[in-house]
């Protein structure tokens, strides 16, 4: 991985321009995943090219409208992302885009470079598929809205994960880093974080752990706070770890080279458990 970011990003060194997170390939030192994090004040729109990349537009916080080939995508959003599933909005590779919101919010733009060029599609809060996964303190609230045969994408896979406090999740380890057909495949991922804080009291933390699947390949145990990001280029990865009182959300933003949009994952060896 030959990156301008460590694999632990925290909250502020990768903004740039209107983005308060801006990771692409080029910085990420890979070649398919992207992350942006747009805040617009009320009123605020924000315009931009897509390039050779598809995107999701995802409200965090607030809601807005989404112009794009001729349509407007009106998003009803959320308060925050501890508050449910919200509806999206997909942007096709080549085209040109606004996003627009007349209370303010905060949007997370999900990317991955493809080669097909899909339609400008709404997403409704409704039809995404919501599961519990794990049990007992490894339960946690898994949203897979634009995951692999959910929601028609070429490259991209993404989903939210909310974890409650004191619960782990991304547990048993596992990864994504060779090509075995039906088994594992290729995937770079973002993971992007916000913490809930308590009523009047201090900001929330969580920890992020990766370990080496490979000789020098990569390894993390970072705490995380609202705004950081976490790249997982190759690796073992888990456990998300939340704050007891503190639940913990993250954004996954995966796409990879394989011939398939599949999310095909290995367990670690000593963790054979499955999501148990």
């Amino acid at each position: 991985m030959d990156s301008t970011l460590t694999l632990h990003v925290p909250a502020g060194t990768a903004a740039r321009g209107p983005y308060a997170v801006d990771i692409d390939p080029e910085r990420a030192g890979w070649t398919h995943s992207s992350l942006r994090v747009l805040d617009l004040p009320p009123g605020g729109t924000h315009e931009f090219e897509t390039g050779n990349s598809e995107w999701v537009v995802l409200p965090l916080s607030g809601g807005g409208t989404v112009r794009v080939e001729g349509e407007t995508l009106e998003l009803v959003g959320r308060a925050s992302p501890f508050d449910g599933v919200s509806d999206f909005a997909y942007v096709p590779r080549d085209t040109h885009a606004q996003i627009a919101s007349g209370a303010g919010g905060r949007f997370a733009l999900a990317g991955a470079k493809c080669e097909r060029r899909l339609p400008a599609r709404y997403g409704p809060a409704p039809e995404v598929p919501v599961e519990t996964r794990g049990s007992g303190n490894r339960a946690r609230e898994v949203r897979n809205f634009a995951a692999a045969g959910v929601f028609a994408c070429d490259r991209l896979i993404a989903v939210e994960v909310v974890t409650p406090g004191g619960n782990w999740s991304s547990y048993p380890p596992h990864k994504h880093d060779e090509h075995h057909p039906g088994t594992e495949s290729v995937l770079e991922e973002i993971y992007y974080y916000e913490v809930s804080a308590r009523a009047g009291g201090p900001d929330g933390y969580g920890f992020q752990r990766i370990t080496p699947s490979r000789p020098g390949g990569a390894e993390l145990l970072a705490e995380v706070r609202t705004g950081d990001a976490v790249l997982v280029p190759d690796g073992w990865h888990g456990p998300s770890v939340a704050q007891p009182g503190h639940p913990l959300y993250y954004l996954n933003v995966m796409a990879g080279p394989g011939p398939e949009r599949e999310w095909r994952i290995s367990f670690h060896p000593d963790h054979t458990e499955g999501y148990a």
